[in-house]
């Protein structure tokens, strides 16, 4: 009897993130969806830009890389080529809520039935630490060394919150991965996420509260309670819509 194993859906590459990066949690998730729910034969997984740039090499799918923030644009391409596709983004806060802010909003708007996994670490990981549109007030970064300035730099996107208003989405949910009760909920709402595309529903989009040990200038485990103590509190968890469910409940 099998008690564990990797998922099919993810290759045996090594992956590159920096010690306690949970980034790595995420992809194990989102592999156990694709094995879980049969999809993994016409699954195709559109990279980001950023620390998970080199996403193509982890998750045992198809694949194509985006430019940097284009990721939903391309989703959409591929998934209107073939309506039979199952198409998933993974993309950071720097790629999705920066210079990809109008491709996610747009991608909502028009209802594309595609799967969107978005990593919020409040910080751009890959190009050294600097303040990114999720960055909470007062934070420390390379490029806000006294902390956050709301009054000069304005406050945080916060994504799940701007896309509840956008009409065309369907399904939005922020978790976490920073204990195992929280990882749990997360493997739900990924699931979840690409049953919502394989039943046709439209746009879903999953936010994963994640951690960055590196650019934080912490210990893992350090991270993972500055997760708890300061990003849930701005960023709380839950369901922020889910268009099918509202129905069915009136």
């Amino acid at each position: 009897m099998v008690v564990f194993e990797k998922p099919k859906a993810l290759t045996d590459n090594p992956l590159h993130y920096c010690p306690g990066c949970t980034h790595g949690i995420i992809h194990r998730l989102v592999a156990e969806a694709i094995d879980e729910l049969g999809i993994r034969g016409r699954t195709i997984g559109v990279a980001s830009v950023g620390c998970s740039v080199f996403t193509y090499n982890y998750f045992n799918v198809d694949m194509v890389q985006a430019a940097h923030g284009r990721a939903p644009a391309v989703a959409t391409g591929v998934k209107r080529s073939d309506s039979n596709n199952i198409v998933f983004t993974y993309q950071g806060d720097g790629d999705l809520a920066a210079i990809g802010t109008a491709e996610t909003v747009h991608s909502a708007a028009r209802g594309e039935n595609i799967t969107v996994i978005f990593v919020n670490n409040a910080i751009y990981g890959m190009t050294g630490g600097q303040m990114a549109p999720t960055t909470l007030p007062g934070q420390v970064t390379q490029t806000s060394p006294y902390g956050r300035d709301v009054e000069k730099v304005g406050y945080p996107v916060k994504v799940c919150e701007m896309l509840s208003n956008v009409d065309g989405a369907t399904y939005l949910e922020r978790v976490a991965v920073n204990n195992v009760k929280n990882i749990k909920k997360a493997k739900e709402a990924i699931k979840k996420a690409f049953q919502n595309q394989i039943d046709g529903k439209g746009f879903s989009l999953v936010e994963v509260l994640s951690t960055c040990p590196t650019n934080w200038g912490k210990t893992p485990e350090d991270s993972l309670k500055w997760l708890e103590e300061n990003m849930m509190p701005y960023y709380p968890l839950g369901v922020y819509k889910d268009k099918y469910a509202e129905k069915e409940a009136k």
